[in-house]
């Protein structure tokens, strides 16, 4: 059947809707068909703009983020150790593909005790003094960067000065002395987690007279620390110690804690806890600022080496200073309730060879081993 023109302009026209739907319909799925496809590309884009830490740590180069920095140091005194500040430095020697030998220094000029408070017990720590640690260390990547490890050994010297006693006892014959150690040190860091293991052993003359009334020891120390990175700024530890040494008066275990909060471009700021029954509590801070290294100029938070286990690769070794404990020196022969003291030997039945311990509290007389 033929149809005339003004019957094909009116099907045409009825048609338009229908075409439109179509053209609508294909429109859309088109649109749903880029969208489906484009979906597998968009975590890509953003793992590219925001690449998580393991990413950072495998891209980056070590020769670009290891080189030689050096910092202002600062600290209030804790458990045996003194009110200090100073200068240290860290220079990478040997640095290979995941690999690095570094030198870790610093001098420390050591203050006076706050007013009352000895930070070895009895006698204060007077005026200003000396005190350096240096550590040779170790430390490498595993295969895919996840974790740091690290081996170092070094040396450690404290001159100390004394004055007054806070114990009310007054004391004469006040003397300078120093006191000197070797320590080593094991490491282990990951983005989250990290451990480190010490040893602090005094050398050479570890007994020293301070006054007429009292004498000073250097301590062996052992411990363990273990740490995590609550967030990139915040790190908290918990450790385990055991003391021993100033004529085993300071010989028992403690525990510490440590809290550091990383404010950026190189300043930290930390706070310390630890008790033991030598000691008791003592709470401490410590304040750095480290210049010259490029994990510190934070040009951009999206940089490689802002990864924990990159940036450990620089860190400063910790637990470094000589740790000191006083108690009544052999000079006054016998403490002043009568009793012996640890470093005396006393008379029990006559015979003269038995240790304090067998008489403490006995008020047996006291002796001179060898008298």
């Amino acid at each position: 059947m033929l149809l005339n023109p003004s019957q094909i302009i009116t099907q045409f026209q009825s048609s338009i809707p229908v075409q439109r739907s179509i053209r609508l319909s294909l429109s859309l799925t088109g649109v749903a068909a880029l969208a489906l496809s484009s979906a597998p590309f968009l975590p890509a884009v953003a793992k590219e703009e925001n690449p998580p830490d393991d990413l950072m740590a495998i891209e980056v180069n070590l020769k670009d983020v290891v080189r030689f920095d050096w910092s202002l140091r600062g600290a209030t005194q804790g458990a045996g150790t003194p009110n200090q500040a100073g200068v240290g430095f860290f220079a990478p020697l040997f640095i290979q593909d995941n690999n690095v030998w570094f030198l870790d220094a610093q001098a420390n000029a050591n203050f006076a005790d706050f007013d009352g408070y000895s930070s070895i017990i009895n006698t204060d720590v007077a005026g200003v003094s000396l005190s350096t640690s240096t550590r040779l260390g170790y430390r490498w990547l595993n295969d895919d960067r996840s974790w740091m490890y690290g081996v170092n050994a070094g040396y450690d010297s404290r001159d100390m000065d004394t004055g007054n006693a806070d114990t009310g006892v007054k004391v004469t014959n006040k003397q300078d002395v120093s006191f000197r150690q070797v320590a080593v040190g094991l490491e282990a860091v990951s983005n989250t987690w990290h451990f480190n293991a010490y040893a602090l052993v005094p050398i050479g003359d570890t007994e020293k007279t301070l006054n007429n009334k009292y004498e000073g020891g250097a301590l062996d120390t052992y411990g363990l620390d273990v740490g995590y990175q609550i967030n990139p700024d915040v790190n908290a530890s918990l450790g385990y110690y055991y003391q021993r040494g100033d004529l085993d008066e300071a010989d028992g275990s403690g525990i510490n804690g440590h809290l550091a909060y990383d404010l950026g471009n190189g300043l930290t700021f930390g706070a310390n806890l630890s008790y033991d029954e030598a000691f008791d509590t003592r709470v401490s801070g410590n304040i750095s600022y480290r210049f010259g290294n490029n994990n510190y100029a934070t040009p951009s938070p999206k940089k490689e080496w802002k990864a924990p286990v990159i940036r450990a690769l620089t860190e400063a070794v910790k637990h470094r200073d000589v740790r000191v404990h006083d108690g009544y020196s052999s000079a006054s022969g016998c403490s002043p309730n009568g009793y012996s003291v640890e470093y005396i030997y006393c008379y029990t039945g006559g015979t003269p060879k038995t240790p304090y311990s067998a008489c403490w509290g006995k008020g047996s007389a006291c002796v001179r081993p060898n008298s």
